[in-house]
């Protein structure tokens, strides 16, 4: 299956995901204004728990297509996950297909959720992959950066991979800006400096969010 997913089967996991996270949490969602309302683009979400996905899928204003990795695809996550339009990706290779699927995202004016840290850490955005600088680039879309706050601060005691249920979670967007320096080249040189001012403005973000959140 190589075409990309609609924005429909993203709408169906933002359905899903709204009461959930809301029930379960409770988010604090700022700055949501910021996200334009139509048109090609890429939120770039910090990392550092497995619900921050979830979370920003069901607080988004717009539905996201997240590149997840291929081994959260197991048993019957797999249909459930490709059903609401979140994309596989082979984080080991040069996954093409996942490449051309979450492009097409963006070409049909979706919405593409990227961890740009690659996986789970410490949710920083100390290092990036050049993954998203690509993507901005490719498909000449605005990149919003987005700060999750306080989902790994502690684990719930009833179930330890998730944070204390009615927790409180910040989800923070920023100001969308292009990657890109204008030119629309994609060479190699061209987005190692993308990649480094994704870097910078992500970390900013970051900053400020954590100053307007207190966290």
């Amino acid at each position: 299956m190589t075409e990309s997913p609609t924005t429909r089967s993203a709408e169906i996991g933002r359905r899903i995901g709204v009461p959930l996270m809301y029930g379960l949490f409770r988010p604090r969602v700022l700055g949501a204004w910021r996200v334009p309302a139509a048109g090609p683009l890429i939120l770039a979400v910090n990392h550092s728990h497995n619900v921050d996905g979830p979370m920003v899928m069901g607080v988004s204003p717009r539905p996201v297509h997240f590149l997840i990795k291929k081994e959260a695809f197991i048993g019957p996550l797999d249909p459930f996950l490709t059903g609401i339009g979140q994309l596989k990706v082979d984080r080991d290779s040069t996954d093409r297909t996942a490449i051309s699927r979450a492009v097409g995202v963006l070409e049909q004016g979706g919405v593409l959720g990227i961890f740009p840290e690659g996986t789970r850490g410490e949710g920083d955005f100390a290092a990036l992959r050049a993954g998203l600088a690509y993507f901005a680039v490719r498909a000449n879309a605005p990149i919003v950066p987005v700060a999750v706050l306080g989902s790994a601060e502690r684990s719930g005691r009833l179930v330890k991979a998730l944070p204390p249920l009615r927790s409180r979670i910040d989800v923070v967007y920023g100001d969308p800006f292009d990657a890109g320096d204008g030119s629309g080249r994609r060479t190699r040189k061209a987005l190692d400096a993308a990649t480094e001012r994704i870097q910078k403005q992500l970390t900013a973000h970051l900053e400020n969010a954590r100053r307007l959140t207190g966290r």
